[in-house]
């Protein structure tokens, strides 16, 4: 979901690709996200922050035995977590604090670029953690860990000027896009539910696994609304040269974290640490400020929050 978006055509092939057309600064919508310093898809430069011997003894061998952080991104979530003009490359404030904490751990970022859906169950086997704008659930606590360092709600998102006249109190018999896997599909799915016990048309949910085909089908006429995290709905609203817009409020502001193998005490306070540390030091603002992000900035780095379904 990059800049310039001159023409549709471009515009469209954008959204499915990731990867076509150059940057300019991300602006705030009614994301609360603030605006970007950033020129283009270059991250912050995290080269400053060195290892904290201390922080990084934490580890266990199981997570510095190959000199990598190995960490599982669905890279279609910008400005959180997306690809580079160059299709490969993993870019975002997420990929940019995850680079922080591995250099705190005197190891190598590897962002990963996998499907959402397929992170958490992968978390401890195929990568260290799992740093993909993940809202911090209690269903998702009964599998993993969570250290948290953002916050974010949930935001609707129709085509400007809202032609369709969606109206989210009542979504029956429309079609919404959402991401496979995130707390937004589980909303809609809850919300389709209401409908078919109300004797209406249950919600035609368009699932797909990439935020940037969600982004498409609002674009293209596919579906009259998508739902998705607030800093992700802005950044996109931003990057499709304004043909789409927010609708009503933001919804649900709820804490975001890195997923932890379930009973990985050792990475956890690891982690929490390290980005306690980043906080306390600014590099943490920082990073957030030149996506455009500071809005869902925390204070405080949390092991397992306690959190309301």
């Amino acid at each position: 979901m990059l800049k310039r978006f001159g023409a549709a055509a471009c515009c469209v092939a954008m959204l499915a690709g990731a990867a076509a057309c150059g940057t300019s600064d991300a602006s705030d919508t009614k994301s609360g996200s603030g605006s970007s310093s950033s020129s283009s898809t270059a991250g912050y430069d995290v080269s400053g922050v060195k290892k904290d011997a201390s922080i990084a003894a934490l580890l266990p061998d199981s997570v510095t035995k190959d000199g990598k952080l190995t960490v599982g991104m669905d890279t279609s979530y910008a400005p959180a977590e997306f690809l580079a003009e160059d299709g490969k490359t993993p870019v975002g404030y997420d990929v940019d604090i995850v680079k922080a904490i591995a250099n705190i751990f005197g190891l190598k970022a590897d962002p990963v670029t996998a499907n959402f859906d397929s992170i958490i169950p992968s978390v401890g086997s195929k990568y260290d953690i799992g740093v993909s704008s993940f809202t911090v659930t209690n269903e998702r606590l009964d599998s993993v860990d969570f250290v948290t360092f953002y916050k974010a709600g949930s935001t609707w998102v129709t085509k400007k000027g809202n032609p369709e006249k969606v109206d989210t109190s009542d979504l029956c018999g429309k079609k919404i896009a959402v991401q496979t896997g995130t707390t937004q599909e589980e909303s809609v799915a809850e919300i389709s539910k209401q409908c078919k016990a109300n004797g209406k048309q249950p919600v035609d949910v368009l699932s797909s696994k990439l935020q940037t085909d969600v982004t498409t089908n609002v674009v293209t006429g596919k579906a009259v609304a998508f739902y998705a995290d607030t800093p992700v709905a802005g950044y996109a609203i931003s990057q499709t040269g304004d043909q789409l817009a927010t609708l009503g409020e933001d919804e649900g502001v709820a804490p975001e974290g890195a997923a932890i193998k379930k009973g990985d005490s050792a990475t956890d306070e690891a982690v929490q640490k390290a980005l306690q540390k980043l906080m306390d030091d600014g590099t943490y603002g920082k990073i957030l400020k030149h996506w455009g992000a500071e809005g869902g900035a925390v204070t405080k780095a949390e092991i397992n929050p306690k959190v309301e379904d």
